[in-house]
């Protein structure tokens, strides 16, 4: 037993070597194929650091209350695209499920459909829709919603046949109705993963609909992007504190509100 510990220990020290190895090698063919300058970049960080300082700071605090309305509608786009991607991910998780759907062509189907509205960054949503909608807050509400849906759906089903293999085999064997499993055993186990799910949601919900902004879609961050653009810079770092705070906030509140249900 001592002779084969001692000769497992050379055997991790040697394949730790080589996967540092390997990642040493990966970043470096990287940075060659982007043709990045790590000492271009080192250099050039004070004179990052000091046109930071010398333009952006003191923030301007006084024309804050004049954006509280974008703050509002920042935060109303996370409540409402996460309040409507709530009902329809659980609908669209039912029929993704394996458990609660059995016709397998169907949960193809869904499945097709919620992979690529996952895998489409609410950004490229938002970039498309602003050429069909125009710049306004519905584009921003919809591209968040489809975002979110994809994403949601997917956690939802899972969650779902997580419980209906292990949870409702007694509702099953005694020969209870779809309905009956559904709202008396399917329903009960997974509400706390649901609201799990939908309160992480939320979370970066808030934090995807301030990037909204950037491209036209509403909210703060067409604030802040306006304010670059404008060279007003001091306004523009309030505007990102006070979204910094609002993250900060969003993930105390959730995280408390985490630990009131469980």
């Amino acid at each position: 037993m001592q002779r084969s510990n001692a000769s497992a220990v050379p055997t991790k020290t040697y394949n730790l070597a080589i996967y540092l190895g390997l990642i040493a090698l990966t970043t470096i063919v990287t940075f060659m194929y982007l043709d990045i300058n790590m000492m271009e970049i080192v250099l050039s960080f004070p004179q990052v650091i000091s046109f930071f300082v010398t333009n952006f700071w003191p923030a301007n605090i006084a024309s804050l209350p004049t954006y509280l309305p974008y703050v509002i509608e920042t935060i109303l786009f996370a409540v409402v695209g996460t309040y409507v991607s709530a009902i329809l991910a659980f609908v669209l998780g039912l029929l993704m499920a394996e458990q609660t759907n059995p016709f397998a062509g169907f949960r193809v189907v869904v499945r097709a459909l919620v992979s690529f509205m996952r895998n489409i960054p609410v950004l490229v949503w938002a970039s498309l829709l602003v050429y069909i909608f125009g710049i306004g807050s519905l584009v921003g509400l919809i591209a968040l919603i489809l975002a979110t849906l994809g994403f949601l759906t997917r956690s939802y089903a899972e969650s779902i046949d997580e419980i209906a293999g292990s949870k409702l085999d007694a509702l099953k064997a005694s020969g209870a109705s779809y309905w009956q499993i559904l709202f008396h055993g399917l329903l009960p186990e997974f509400a706390p993963a649901w609201l799990n799910w939908t309160l992480f949601s939320f979370e970066i919900n808030i934090r995807a609909s301030s990037i909204l902004g950037m491209v036209g879609a509403g909210g703060i961050g067409i604030m802040i992007q306006t304010n670059i653009r404008l060279f007003k810079y001091h306004e523009a770092l309030s505007l990102i504190i006070l979204l910094v705070v609002m993250v900060l906030l969003t993930e105390f509140l959730v995280n408390r509100l985490r630990r009131a249900i469980s």
